[in-house]
């Protein structure tokens, strides 16, 4: 289970961009009166983009719970790219909770899969029944002008189609315009299962 502590502030997202990038008319009197309206598509795009490609774009914390590690000399984290270590708690069945020192863990980076890993051998183990919940900090940059130019134009893309489209209802399930596959392609995860690539 991985939840978003806190969310993009208003002042990350590209409002001013995503009107440019609309050709929004200009010279009017109420020239905000879309801003709620285009922050909404800008995030629903922001959600799906880092949904897609399991990257978290601008950093923010993150707090996540496992049951029991899938390799107990390194686990896996769900997002990529992990910045810091915030905290490791172990929940015992009952619900009782320990802190754990960070000094025993330390985070492998990786573009596309950053781990947890022990300094000594193995990971403390998950209680069981329990589970341990892991706090993080994500994401490529606190600012929009720091992202990756061709992240930050795919959002752009995405949330225009969100827009221009926003009466459409007969789009299949998880459609996405070929423009922002194609950039999106080099941040996608390949998974292997089953001797298939996913």
């Amino acid at each position: 289970m991985l939840i978003e502590e806190n969310e993009v502030p208003l002042a990350a997202l590209p409002i001013e961009a995503f009107k440019s990038h609309l050709r929004l008319g200009t010279g009017f009197s109420e020239t905000t009166v879309q801003d709620a309206v285009l922050e909404g598509f800008l995030r629903a795009a922001l959600a799906a983009i880092e949904g897609r490609t399991s990257k978290a774009l601008l950093a923010r914390d993150f707090a996540w719970e496992v049951r029991g590690w899938q390799d107990p000399a390194g686990q896996p984290m769900p997002l990529a790219p992990v910045s810091a270590l915030l905290e490791v708690v172990r929940i015992a069945a009952e619900g009782a909770e320990t802190v754990l020192d960070t000094a025993l863990f330390r985070l492998v980076a990786d573009a596309h899969c950053p781990m947890l890993a022990p300094v000594a051998t193995l990971l403390p183990s998950v209680p069981t029944g329990g589970a341990m919940r892991v706090r993080f900090t994500a994401g490529y940059s606190t600012t929009w002008g720091d992202l990756p130019a061709d992240l930050a134009q795919a959002v752009l893309l995405l949330a225009a189609h969100y827009y221009e489209f926003r009466s459409e209802t007969a789009l299949t399930q998880g459609c996405m315009p070929f423009g922002v596959t194609a950039l999106l392609e080099r941040y996608r995860v390949v998974r292997l299962g089953g001797g298939v690539v996913q």
